[in-house]
């Protein structure tokens, strides 16, 4: 007979307490913790057989290498390191409508030349039916639908279909019967986590597991969710927005520095190669405040457009408002500005704005922030054929920034004649095989001097 008790987990991190805490003394949240039942196996039910490991040298330890399988999404393949790994578990995360079922449906479909097994328990199988066909993979003879959620019949399913490739959506839907508690609960990710990771590894197929996130943008469920998978990709981009990334957290057989780049279509989504083509808008006409910066998210080097907008403050407050920028940082370099350069932007609205709907957290499009800060409030515009990489100091300084040479290398592939740079990149041996026009400035003076003379 098992045993059934009642405990009370905190939905963030997992931590299990005998009574109700109003603070998690694991993680510090506050109100988190919810009432579940478990049940326990009793002790003649426990299995003892299995023998215990014994400690190895690691000099008589050799090394495996790992059977990848090549997706026919090749954004996937670079963030997978190069494939997906047979008897992996992948965990996709991300917000409700953001394509989490697409990519993974996407990838099922068109895996051809694989068994997969795509279980749902968020839709039946008609509705999935004409998701596919709306991809255009509807005719996949390979690609097979389980509308279930309960974790022994989709294993059962599993075992008869004897597939290559399995996904589940979504693991907050799936439970299993040895456990008393509802679907979505700590104990049942955690329990149907654990499970899976256990058939991925015994059967040798790779698991892809999609999982919903929570106000605050983390990954529903316990943190040792994201311990137990060996990849945790995490979808990132504005449903007002056709533009989609894809950033790994973690992967145990490849680099966390890659992102992959989606463009939602009618069709589902689609690869984008080269983003620096479709971040950047070619204007008919010069306009004031606009700006192109030369930025790096993981290993990809990219061009994106910064747009501001200054203008004199209608109402008593100034407003300071930012999209896809850190309003924070904004303020900082509006500080800067104003102290270090002259300019009165206290008493000035400043809007700030990055094509495309991304979020950039790298330090070095300060320059390009300020440019467009600047053109915006002198009303003098650009010229479209220059960019910027650079991080401005609490001084006023132009500091340098890292993987220069990669950064001006894309901004010379796209037709860029000149951009600016810190004069502390000119020791960078690398610069020197570039033909576009490096402009090395040290400070904020410098750059308005370089931007608007003679204009």
């Amino acid at each position: 007979m098992s045993k059934t008790r009642k405990a009370y987990f905190c939905q963030q991190c997992g931590y299990e307490s005998a009574k109700w805490l109003g603070k998690c003394p694991s993680c510090g949240e506050w109100n988190s913790f919810v009432e579940e039942v478990i049940s326990k196996p009793s002790p003649a039910q426990v299995i003892t057989g299995k023998s215990a490991s014994k400690p190895v040298s690691i000099n008589d330890i050799s090394i495996e290498e790992h059977n990848r399988i090549l997706l026919v999404n090749n954004e996937m393949n670079r963030l997978l390191g190069g494939g997906l790994v047979a008897g992996s578990i992948a965990l996709i995360g991300g917000e409700p409508g953001i394509g989490k079922s697409t990519l993974s449906l996407q990838i099922a479909l068109k895996q051809s030349n694989l068994r997969t097994l795509y279980v749902s328990g968020e839709e039946s199988a008609s509705q999935i039916k004409l998701r596919a066909e709306r991809l255009g993979g509807g005719n996949n003879g390979n690609c097979y639908i389980l509308p279930e959620t309960l974790l022994e019949n989709i294993l059962l399913q599993a075992q008869e279909t004897n597939p290559d490739f399995v996904v589940i959506d979504s693991i907050q839907t799936i439970y299993t019967e040895k456990l008393d508690s509802s679907p979505g609960s700590v104990s049942q990710i955690r329990e149907c986590a654990a499970l899976l990771m256990r058939y991925a590894k015994e059967s040798n197929t790779p698991v892809f597991i999609i999982g919903h996130i929570t106000k605050d943008g983390s990954i529903a469920g316990p943190k040792i969710l994201e311990h137990i998978v060996d990849v945790v990709l995490q979808f990132e981009g504005d449903n007002n927005y056709i533009y989609r990334l894809l950033r790994s957290m973690k992967n145990r057989f490849g680099s966390t520095d890659e992102i992959g780049i989606f463009e939602m279509t009618g069709s589902g989504l689609r690869e984008v190669t080269n983003p620096s083509e479709v971040l950047i808008t070619r204007h008919d006409e010069s306009l004031s405040g606009s700006s192109v910066a030369a930025m790096i998210d993981g290993a990809r080097s990219f061009l994106i457009e910064i747009q501001a907008l200054v203008s004199t403050a209608a109402y008593g407050t100034p407003q300071r408002s930012a999209t896809g920028f850190d309003v924070r940082r904004l303020n900082m370099l509006l500080a800067v500005l104003e102290k270090r350069a002259g300019f009165r932007l206290a008493v000035k609205d400043v809007f700030l704005n990055i094509a495309g709907g991304i979020k950039v957290i790298d330090p070095a499009i300060d320059l390009a922030v300020v440019s467009s800060i600047l053109s915006s409030t002198a009303d003098i515009p650009i010229p479209q054929n220059w960019c910027f990489s650079g991080e401005i100091g609490l001084s006023g300084e132009i500091r340098p920034v890292n993987r220069i040479a990669a950064r001006i290398s894309e901004a010379e592939k796209l037709g860029f004649k000149k951009i600016f740079v810190s004069k502390y990149n000119r020791k960078t041996p690398e610069l020197s095989k570039f033909k576009i026009d490096i402009q090395y400035v040290g400070k904020i003076s410098e750059l308005m001097e370089t931007l608007f003379k003679n204009r």
